[in-house]
């Protein structure tokens, strides 16, 4: 569920619409846009972000994607995801961020906001793998 683009509205609530640019989903190279509201702009526009996919390795759930473009200043950033299987129904979020300094932002409220975007995240996969375990 997580790697796969289109399910990307799933469980990241504050995504609208992935559009596929490039390539093809799961395979490095491949580009997509994501919009909706992932960062909050000034003009109240939807934020949008152009990024391709660096690498997936589904034999250790990860996978990066690196920001091209976009209207919320986090060009050339990299984001990883890892999933870690610890057995008994627990799984570990590894999600990182690397980011470029931006321009008049502070970073205690740059991690705040991530802190608080991923783990919006992170509670919706727990929802979804939930509902999907009560279906089976």
């Amino acid at each position: 569920m997580v790697s796969q683009t289109k399910r990307l509205p799933e469980w990241m609530p504050m995504v609208e619409r992935c559009t596929d640019l490039d390539g093809e989903d799961g395979i490095p190279g491949y580009t997509r846009l994501v919009s909706g509201f992932m960062f909050p702009q000034e003009d109240g526009e939807r934020s949008w972000i152009k990024e391709r996919l660096v690498s997936m390795d589904s034999t250790s759930y990860t996978y990066v994607y690196k920001m091209e473009a976009s209207n919320v200043g986090l060009d050339g950033s990299v984001n990883t995801l890892r999933l870690v299987d610890y057995g008994d129904d627990s799984t570990l979020v590894d999600w990182s961020f690397e980011i470029n300094p931006l321009e008049g932002a502070s970073e205690d409220g740059i991690i705040d906001y991530l802190g608080f975007l991923y783990k919006s995240c992170i509670n919706r996969i727990a929802g979804a793998l939930e509902a999907a375990s009560k279906k089976n």
